[in-house]
């Protein structure tokens, strides 16, 4: 009796899951979809970053910073949802990857990332010709926690009404900035923004605290210009446009019912299958993959999961594993009703030696996923993930869901109805 009761809490448990899935997909609703670009349509930038200036072991961090940057700056303008990751090639080049939901003007798309400036600090020096030249510092926009715009703040712009711009360095910026100050009194520090001088100030002394003063002669709204684009991304790395996509929203939402349409057709034909050839136990496998389909759903909105067509294959994909599982089970099954034992025991015995094999299957798969979605792109990464979602759901359907609902019907059936009921095939 506990079993069948536990059997109608998980039906009753599924049913709402499917209602949450069902009513929740509006684009008003709480949880709904994230759908990918070639889903929903957008626009997918690719950005080369320029290491060179940068320390091998400071690579990943400027990248770090970069991706914040301009994910912030994305933000900033309103765009829903974007995704800005970073990713190194085979080759070793370090890139950008900024896919932008629902704008399709190319040229729309660049300006929301813009010519974003790249700022930097470098040393004047001047050679026994009198040649100028401005030498890095290793100090750059990364190392920038905001902007402020001031005037005459201390009388560094000479009268009360002239504007500054005051930098607050993060804690590293600021052991850094007091180290080139104490090492470089009387010398000129250039602040550049884009590989142009914006101030050329004279190191007095040693600089604490962390906070720079630019004053250049602005007027107020050149100040609060370069106020906007340093607190909007001083990028720590240049970065160079090398690739752009513009992927309709019609393109994207026939892309999306194509796939809709096909994990439709592959369900039936499945469930179809199961209920012809394992009768019971295929119709028990049908509403497990039903209850699994709507777990999966609600976990691609609740994380959330950016779908797109590879997710989608990826999800028909881990459908088949769940398929495979219950296979496997109703076989051995089978064949522990042939040997002469009792439906509830033959259901018993043919969970307990299927499972080594589910198990491994699905370690297995789980094991691809992870190395697709560690050493993968950004679109591989999407499957990977939704694939290891699927196979690990997959089990939970096949190993309790299934064995619950059969157990539940384990009932004392005369011998001749058990292999009518519970055999497989078109022989009883």
């Amino acid at each position: 009796m506990k079993i069948r009761i536990f059997a109608v809490l998980i039906l009753l448990f599924g049913a709402f899951i499917g209602w949450f899935v069902a009513t929740s997909n509006t684009d008003t609703a709480r949880f709904p979809f994230r759908l990918g670009l070639d889903l929903a349509g957008g626009t997918h930038l690719v950005y080369q970053a320029d290491t060179s200036a940068v320390f091998e072991e400071d690579v990943k961090d400027a990248m770090s910073s970069l991706r914040e940057v301009v994910e912030r700056r994305t933000n900033l303008f309103g765009v829903s949802e974007p995704i800005v990751q970073t990713e190194k090639t085979f080759s070793g080049d370090q890139r950008l990857v900024v896919e932008l939901p629902g704008v399709t003007d190319l040229d729309e798309a660049v300006r929301l990332i813009g010519e974003t400036p790249t700022l930097e600090f470098r040393l004047q020096e001047i050679d026994d010709v009198g040649n100028v030249t401005y030498v890095n510092t290793g100090l750059s926009g990364r190392f920038v926690q905001r902007a402020q715009l001031q005037f005459g703040q201390g009388g560094h712009a000479g009268t009360s009404n002239d504007p500054t711009v005051v930098l607050y360095f993060n804690n590293e910026g600021a052991d850094l900035f007091e180290d080139i100050t104490e090492a470089h009194v009387s010398e000129v520090l250039g602040i550049f923004l884009d590989a142009a001088p914006v101030s050329l100030p004279v190191i007095n002394g040693p600089i604490a605290g962390g906070v720079a003063t630019i004053s250049g002669n602005f007027t107020p709204e050149e100040a609060r210009t370069l106020v906007r684009d340093l607190n909007f991304g001083a990028l720590p790395l240049p970065i160079e446009l090398i690739s752009s996509q513009s992927i309709g929203p019609s393109l994207g939402e026939e892309t999306l019912e194509a796939g809709i349409i096909a994990g439709l057709i592959g369900f039936l034909l499945v469930a179809v299958f199961m209920i012809i050839w394992y009768r019971i136990p295929g119709l028990v496998s049908v509403v497990a993959l039903s209850l699994y389909g709507a777990i999966i759903l609600s976990l691609f909105k609740l994380i959330p999961v950016t779908l797109t067509a590879a997710g989608v294959a990826a999800f028909i994909l881990s459908v088949g594993m769940a398929v495979d599982a219950n296979v496997l089970i109703f076989e051995r099954m089978k064949e522990e009703l042939k040997g002469g034992k009792s439906l509830a025991e033959s259901m018993k015995d043919g969970f307990s030696r299927a499972w080594p094999s589910i198990r491994d299957s699905n370690l297995s798969s789980l094991i691809s996923a992870f190395v697709l979605f560690w050493f993968g792109t950004a679109l591989i990464k999407g499957f990977a993930l939704v694939f290891a979602l699927g196979v690990l759901t997959s089990m939970l359907s096949a190993v309790t869901v299934s064995r619950t609902f059969l157990l539940a019907l384990a009932f004392d059936w005369a011998r001749s109805r058990t292999k009518a009921l519970f055999g497989s095939g078109f022989k009883t």
